[in-house]
């Protein structure tokens, strides 16, 4: 049988060689055929770039005298057509461009990232269920207005729903929409402690980005934006409850996991300091230890850790171009775009609301996120 099977002169030879050759060009240009998949994209959105997360053009946009002029400015970029004539009508339409350029993203790539374009956008929307929610259990009235600032039209429907159903009912409701025991279960306590909320959704968001199928060799990279992304609210969630002087019981609450760099003992670590300088101090050794080390000097002078957030999602934004230099050929540009346009758009109106309120550009630029160096 192996003489038939091996015998150039004979069928079944020419049947296995073509199969091999067949199973090598297969394997060989996998990869292949996911660089081209992201060829045209991350050339588009290299070129397009994100100006607005860098301190040299914030800082000459911040120099706009009016919201006239900062809009004058700003649609002088080729990716921007801002109008309104208030704070609020700029802002939505910030708001507008940040949905059309996922939009533009999502149809410029591949189709097997739409569920990352989703949960993305998804993210965006989860903290107005929150509020929501909220608002629903301490029994105020709900503001319709807020539907229309949700993204994805799911969001919509379920803000809808959320307004019109009864606190006892919500959590069928939420199971319904896909949100998991864990959050009903959260919800049918008698008294919602607010903590639990934030930290269910939050991880809702975490695992619908774990789980969520993307293209050949970008596992890896959407999984260390994840986990870098883990890594950040876990210390954010730690430092705001020192500000607030929260009960070492209520820290359980807020961990989210696992991520990149802190594993549940480190974090238990920075739980059991007394200070916020002790928290940083425990940070040494990992990539978030020197931002927040540069920073503690502005914390103690102001005495709010919205200068610490700042740093850390800084870093985040530097992380984030990590990784694009690291999967330049495939989805890592893509995730370096959409991070940094949320950003951008933030940073803008951040400034948009400084300009019509007339604060001192100083101020403004310490509200503002641009790359860590």
């Amino acid at each position: 049988m192996f003489e038939i099977i091996f015998d150039p002169y004979n069928y079944p030879f020419w049947v296995l060689v073509i199969s091999v050759i067949a199973g090598a060009v297969l394997i060989i240009s996998r990869p292949f055929s996911t660089y081209l998949t992201f060829a045209y994209p991350n050339a588009k959105f290299e070129a397009m770039g994100n100006p607005f997360v860098s301190e040299k053009e914030l800082s000459r946009i911040l120099d706009s005298k009016s919201l006239s002029g900062f809009k004058e400015l700003l649609n002088t970029s080729k990716d921007y057509n801002i109008d309104g004539e208030n704070t609020y009508d700029v802002q939505q339409s910030l708001d507008d461009a940040f949905i059309q350029t996922v939009e533009m993203m999502q149809k410029d790539s591949s189709k097997k990232l739409k569920d990352f374009y989703d949960v993305y956008l998804e993210k965006i929307d989860i903290h107005l269920i929150k509020n929501e929610l909220k608002n629903k259990s301490e029994g105020k009235k709900s503001d319709e207005t807020v539907i229309s600032q949700a993204v994805l039209i799911n969001t919509k429907k379920l803000l809808q729903k959320i307004m019109e159903t009864e606190k006892e009912d919500l959590p069928d409701i939420l199971k319904s929409y896909g949100f998991g025991e864990e959050v009903a279960y959260v919800l049918s306590d008698k008294n919602v402690d607010f903590l639990t909320i934030d930290n269910v959704m939050d991880i809702y968001i975490i695992n619908r980005f774990k789980v969520l199928k993307v293209p050949y060799k970008c596992e890896q990279a959407k999984q260390k934006f994840v986990k870098n992304l883990i890594d950040i609210l876990n210390i954010k969630n730690i430092l705001r409850a020192k500000q607030l002087d929260y009960s070492k019981e209520s820290y359980e609450k807020l961990f989210l996991g696992a991520g990149q760099e802190i594993a549940y003992w480190k974090f238990k670590e920075m739980v059991d300091v007394d200070e916020i300088p002790q928290v940083i101090s425990n940070l040494e050794g990992t990539s978030y230890y020197g931002v927040l080390k540069d920073a503690i000097e502005r914390y103690s002078k102001e005495g709010s850790v919205q200068v610490l957030e700042n740093a850390l999602d800084s870093l985040f934004l530097k992380l984030v171009a990590d990784i694009s230099t690291q999967n330049y050929v495939s989805i890592g540009p893509t995730i370096r775009f959409i991070v940094s346009k949320e950003f951008e758009i933030r940073n803008l109106k951040i400034i948009a609301k400084g300009i019509g309120e007339n604060l001192p550009s100083e101020m403004i630029k310490s509200y503002l996120n641009w790359e860590a160096s």
